[in-house]
């Protein structure tokens, strides 16, 4: 299986989270991960189609009424 650019750039920044977290245990890691990574996205969609939701939704495989949902999550719309 080939690693992406993507998922190495996931990588070393994971590596980076547990070289800074020292001794401490990780906690609800990929809770965090997703967190972290969602809002990018959602962004970057919504730049790619100009602010277009409908648009934005269909790339990124998800209803506008989710897309909407997580915009209100990550305080990206009113």
């Amino acid at each position: 299986m080939t690693i992406t650019p993507l998922e190495q750039a996931v990588r070393a920044q994971l590596e980076r989270y547990f070289d800074d977290l020292g001794e401490s245990q990780a906690r609800d890691m990929l809770s965090m991960v997703m967190m972290c990574v969602e809002r990018p996205v959602l962004e970057v969609a919504l730049e790619r189609t100009g602010g277009n939701q409908s648009r934005a939704a269909e790339m990124l495989g998800i209803t506008r009424s989710t897309l909407r949902k997580k915009l209100i999550a990550h305080k990206l719309s009113n």
